[in-house]
Order: structure tokens, then sequence, then C-alpha cells
């Protein structure tokens, strides 16, 4: 990267850059749309998205308003808007909203278009956002962060590790030694939270297990899973402590900015938060690929999907659409002053990525840190690996069956056997009733 360009670069960081905004034009006075958003975890984002939203509102003759929570509410609210049949015009989930199908917009217009506009999507982000029982797209997916490894260098050099591990043995095997030297330990969340929902199926997926097949068939107990649950035990027994059993959404982030563990799974938002505040410490914190397990390497991921309730109509449903393409196509504004947090889930939007990837635009040390990312762009996994995420594993994933199914074998209240025939027999049960509606396949 030339001196020039990273001299813009700094001063974008003060000086948002424009969106191009570009008038659609045909709402007429007095259409407004609103929007409900999570905080984002890079807060430069949401100043940029601010200013977008209030440039294309301007642009289009359209009233644009934004609320945004803790992503953890959002599920609540999405619901309590739909049951009482009036709210936001576009929520933006973090989680994934398939069990609320019945209540949603079919966005499969807007989706063919983008197709239509930006080329191929990646596939994670369409098996998260279209149903193909019901053939319809629930959401709008148009960006993801993937869950990848961040580790202490220091720390993992001195057991001999100094690239990080690679596979979840070397795992098991550099976090061991670690803690029982420092008493430092791996964090990696074993309780219903949004990041132990992630690494956990991350785990599971890489020994082999998932939750359903490509057909949306239950098949969570198997030999695979079973050795992925005894694993998630030892790991924990082994070189965790107690704390990742009351793990939150920001427990491995102020872990790691803390220096108190020597590995976790997130996307960047840890990383850069240090970075803002000691950029020596954060030069100590290196980036892995998914790690491996017997069955190869799957790097999960974490979806920006945004869905239109059944309740908004006419004018403001014909802006909110339009809205979501536009936003789309700025999402090289989005990936960038995210501190590329933000992936696009269509590639061509953001061409300058792997640019960005191989020479951070944020003054990375060294300056390549997350070049090891790329590998995972277009591997990775939505909820439902390897079929969609459709309402039953929407309900599993709310009803945190996974997390707390490693939790009850890593406390010695059950076998990984006994925990995974239980956790089998409750998905089961879900599918079931989900499959009746017609919103599952399989069967």
């Amino acid at each position: 990267m030339t001196s020039l360009a990273k001299l813009l670069i700094l001063l974008s960081l003060f000086v948002p850059i424009p969106a191009a905004v570009i008038a659609q034009g045909g709402y007429p006075d007095g259409t407004a749309i609103s929007l409900l958003q999570w905080r984002h975890f890079v807060p430069r984002h949401d100043e940029w998205f601010d200013a977008f939203a209030q440039a294309w509102g301007a642009a289009n003759n359209v009233a644009v308003s934004i609320d945004r929570v803790n992503f953890a509410e959002l599920p609540a609210a999405l619901s309590a808007e739909i049951e009482s049949g009036g709210g936001h015009t576009i929520i933006e989930m973090l989680s994934s909203p398939a069990a609320f199908v019945t209540g949603l917009h079919d966005l499969g217009d807007i989706n063919r278009q983008a197709l239509a506009d930006f080329g191929s999507q990646q596939d994670h982000c369409y098996a998260a956002s279209y149903l193909p029982a019901a053939d319809v797209y629930y959401g709008f997916a148009y960006g993801y962060s993937l869950n990848h490894g961040n580790y202490d260098i220091e720390l993992w050099t001195e057991v001999g590790y100094p690239q990080g591990p690679r596979t979840y043995e070397e795992l098991l095997a550099g976090g061991r030694a670690i803690y029982a030297a420092s008493g430092i330990p791996v964090g990696i969340g074993l309780s219903p939270d949004i990041d132990s929902e992630m690494a956990t199926r991350q785990i599971i997926w890489s020994f082999g297990g998932s939750i359903q097949d490509e057909r949306e068939n239950v098949v969570l107990n198997s030999p695979a899973t079973i050795a992925a649950v005894a694993y998630l035990a030892r790991l924990q027994n082994e070189a965790m402590t107690a704390e990742v059993f009351g793990w939150t959404g920001a427990s491995n982030n102020q872990a790691l900015i803390a220096g108190e563990v020597s590995f976790i799974q997130n996307p960047d938002s840890a990383y850069r938060s240090l970075q803002a505040i000691d950029e020596g410490a954060a030069a100590n914190i290196g980036f892995t690929a998914a790690l491996a397990g017997p069955a190869g390497a799957i790097n999960g991921t974490y979806l920006n999907i945004a869905v239109i309730p059944a309740y908004v109509e006419g004018a403001q449903l014909a802006a909110a659409k339009q809205f979501i393409l536009d936003l789309t196509a700025n999402y090289r504004e989005s990936t960038f002053h995210s501190e590329l947090f933000n992936l696009p889930c269509f590639p061509a939007t953001v061409a300058e990525l792997p640019g960005w990837l191989a020479d951070d635009p944020y003054g990375s040390t060294p300056a390549d840190k997350f070049a090891i990312l790329a590998a995972d762009l277009d591997d990775a996994a939505s909820l439902g690996h390897p079929g969609p995420t459709n309402p039953a594993i929407a309900q599993v994933y709310a009803e945190h069956i996974i997390p707390n199914m490693v939790a009850r074998v890593a406390l010695g209240e059950l076998s990984a056997k006994e925990a995974v025939a239980r956790a089998h027999e409750r998905v089961e049960a879900i599918f079931a009733r989900w499959r009746a509606q017609g919103l599952v396949g399989g069967g």
C-alpha cells in the first residue's frame, strides 16, 4: 500500500467516507422507515451507518430513524413487534430469525435482485436466509463475521506454538501447558450465550458431527458428536476454569483485553478494542484460521440479517427493500468502518477486501495480521450446517441445547454418550413440530 493511500485511510478515520447514495425516487411525501439494530461492537461503524441512513433518506424523500439495543434483546423485540402487529420497519438480527418466518415478508425479490446486481452470494449467507421447505427468503443476509482464533503470541510461543494452535488437539495440548505454567486458561464458553453457541458447534462440525444433515434430518446422536463433546469436556477440565459456565457475549472480549486468557474464538472486535487501548498488547495477539479436528476445519459465522415484518406495507415496504439493496451496494463502507468486522455476503461489493486483509488499513502489527483469515472466507458455515438454518435450528439455538449438553458433561453430571442422547431426543421433538408445519424438510 502506498504512503498516499495510507494517509487517505488515516484521514478517513476522522472524516467518514461519503456513501454512494443514489436517489431512487417514487416515494410519496410522508414516507418513513424505522430500523432496529444491535449496537455494533466497533462504534465507528454505527457513526458511519447513521450518516449513510440520513443521506439515503434525504436523497429518497424518506424519513429514516434508527434505534439500537444490545444484540441479545433483538429476538424478544422482534417477537413482540410481530405479535403486536406494529413496530420497526427493518430489524437487523445477529442470531437467526428463522423461527419468525410466518410473521415476516418473503424477501425473495430483493435477494434475486441482489444476485443480478452484485453477483454470487456466499453459501453460508444463503443458507442463513433461505428456507427451502417453504421456498421463501425470510431475511436478507448482507454481511457476516468469522469466528476465528485469537491467541496470546508470547504464551503460545513459550509452549512451542509460535503460530498458535492449528488443530483442536494442539489447542488442548498447548492450552493445558500454558495453564499449568501460568494459570492463564483457554477461554471458550460453555454457557447459554452467543459465543458459546458458535464455538461448540464449530468444534462439533470439525469432529464430523452436526445437528442435522443436508436434508434436514436430525443426526446429532453420532459417534462424531459424542467424541466432540468428550473433547470439550476434557478441554474445560484440563485447560479452562469454571468461569466459562457463566460466559456472556462480552466475556471473551473482556478476558482477552485483560490478558486473562491465552486463546478465544471471536471476530476481531476484542482485538480492535485492545488495539485502541494498547498497541503493544494488541501486537501480541495473533489470529488463527479455523482449527482442524478429525473431520477438517470449519469456521463458524455470525450473520447480519435484515428482516421486514409482515405488518409493513405500501410505500414503506418499497422504501425498506430499496434501503437494504442500497446498503448492500455500499457494503465496502460497512466493512471498512467496522474495521473489517463486517465481511460481505456478496464478495463483489467489497473488491478491496483481499488487499485490506493483506495490509490492514488500521495499522496492525504485523500489517498482514488478517491475511490468515482469507482462507476461511469461502469455506465457512452458518448455524444449520450442513443444511439450512431453518426454524428448528433457530429453536435449538434459542433453547441453548448444544452448550448446555456440553456443560453437563464437563461438570460431570452425565457421560458424553448420555448427554448427546438426551439432547438428540429434544432436538427430534423440535424438528417434528416444525416439520408438521411444512417449514422443515427431511423426515
